[in-house]
């Protein structure tokens, strides 16, 4: 009779666990930050947190976008002495300094006069021809800046804080650090081609994401895929010169300004993808790596056992190449 009523209880308990309703995947998409947003996200309310995300975001937006005039990252462009800083910002400052120290300079966030100069900031861009290089140089670099008691000290109150290499990176970081909070274990975010992943997507496997051939096409119109990988609990981040670029004169100037000589980059890494633990790493480094070219970029890569980068690059032939670090290599699609 025990028996019968155990068996009976466990019958039960098996149809009631049965009966619970599964977490559906939500898909969110939409624009932010001035480009577009994929969420897709595994979580039991029918309601789905986009309404809770965008919020974050908007909060995000506020310390660190160039193109609001009232953020903390404005503010201290123009140095506003009431200006208060919050973690957002003080987390970027930290960082983007780390990140500079390890690539030399290459990323440097200071970079912001000349990335405006050049045309591809947040004012008015001056013809290639007109841009005083070695001027804008003497404001701009990680060394004359520092954080104290929560202030900012600039050696010149001309430098100024470009946060467009690491934001979007920080960003999904922030969104994906939030649904973890939430207790969430399956999802996939994505902010203008940044991508941070963990867990199983709704086809019960590991996330597979694209990394673009580089085609020069702004329009993304002539879009193809140069491989696939599985992205299963990491950060993806991809630089390259072949969205953002203008042709003057018949000749090409690139957004990647390298902060150490002042001018847009010229050799043949065409496209760094990086993954790492988090996507403001990723994102930093992808930029980086963009600056110092191939041979520096896998020397570093290889120093550091959290980042993997797929590289595509011209060899002196002229055709393209790819070199993809060892531990990434068996998360590549055949």
């Amino acid at each position: 009779m025990k028996k019968f009523k155990l068996l009976i209880l466990l019958m039960a308990g098996f149809v009631l666990f049965s009966c619970q309703p599964k977490a559906k995947y939500h898909f969110n998409e939409g624009k932010v930050f001035g480009t577009f947003y994929h969420f897709v996200y595994q979580y039991s309310n029918d309601k789905g947190l986009q309404t809770e995300i965008l919020k974050l975001l908007k909060e995000f937006d506020n310390s660190l976008s160039t193109y609001n005039p009232e953020s903390v990252i404005s503010k201290v462009n123009e140095n506003d002495s009431s200006v208060v800083l919050d973690d957002y910002f003080i987390n970027c400052f930290k960082t983007s300094e780390q990140i500079a120290k390890i690539t030399g300079g290459a990323f440097d966030w200071t970079v912001a006069p000349l990335v405006n100069a050049w045309g591809f900031g947040f004012k008015n861009k001056l013809e290639p021809e007109d841009i005083p290089v070695d001027s804008l140089l003497k404001i701009v670099g990680y060394q004359k800046v520092k954080l104290e008691s929560g202030k900012v000290i600039k050696d010149d109150p001309k430098i100024m804080f470009d946060a467009s290499a690491i934001a979007k990176g920080y960003g999904v970081d922030i969104v994906a650090d939030y649904l973890e909070s939430q207790g969430i274990v399956n999802y996939m975010v994505e902010i203008g081609g940044e991508i941070r992943a963990k867990g199983n997507s709704n086809k019960k496997r590991p996330w597979r994401v694209g990394i673009d051939k580089p085609i020069d096409d702004p329009s993304i119109l002539s879009r193809q895929i140069q491989d696939v990988l599985e992205l299963e609990n990491g950060a993806l981040a991809t630089s390259g010169n072949y969205r953002q670029f203008y042709i003057k004169d018949g000749k090409k100037y690139a957004h990647t300004i390298d902060p150490r000589v002042g001018y847009p980059v010229q050799h043949s890494l065409l496209s760094a993808s990086v993954v790492a633990p988090n996507c403001m790493k990723a994102d930093a480094y992808a930029t980086a790596f963009m600056v110092l070219g191939l041979k520096k970029s896998i020397e570093i890569v290889q120093d550091d056992p959290e980042l993997e980068a797929y590289f595509i690059f011209t060899d002196k032939m002229g055709s393209l190449q790819t070199f993809t670090t060892e531990s990434l290599k068996g998360k590549i699609l055949d």
